[in-house]
């Protein structure tokens, strides 16, 4: 079941770092057609924010098709969902994870790894686009 963070100062409203969370977490596989989300509840009760934050984030998850909320059971990621397109994720994750410890050991804090990384994935594609 995927653990829900919330960043207060990246200024992301918090629904919606609920709601990329999701995204992410099917994309990569982590959560798979069939896997039920946290309830409400589980979230409040965790997070400490308003039911309203989370029951929107689910709303918008279901308006865009990746889950569905079975009345009583709770929701569940669709049987639609996309599924993930990595077939050698371990090993990318791996490589990923040896790039932020080399990071980390560079002095870097965990803004400024994001800041380099996030540049970087940006300046790629824009590259490719152009």
């Amino acid at each position: 079941m995927i653990e829900f963070r919330l960043d207060p100062r990246s200024g992301i409203p918090t629904y919606l770092q609920i709601v990329q969370q999701v995204r992410q977490a099917i994309r990569v596989g982590i959560l798979r057609p069939g896997d039920q989300l946290p309830t409400v509840k589980e979230v409040v009760a965790k997070l400490v924010i308003n039911p309203n934050t989370v029951l929107k984030a689910y709303r918008e998850l279901d308006h865009e098709g990746l889950v569905d909320g079975r009345r009583g059971q709770g929701t569940f990621v669709a049987t639609s969902a996309p599924k993930p397109t990595l077939e050698n994720h371990d090993a990318l994750r791996a490589s990923l994870v040896r790039w932020f410890e080399s990071a980390r050991k560079a002095g870097l804090d965990e803004e400024s790894i994001a800041a380099l990384f996030a540049t970087t994935l940006q300046s790629i594609f824009f590259e490719q686009a152009a």
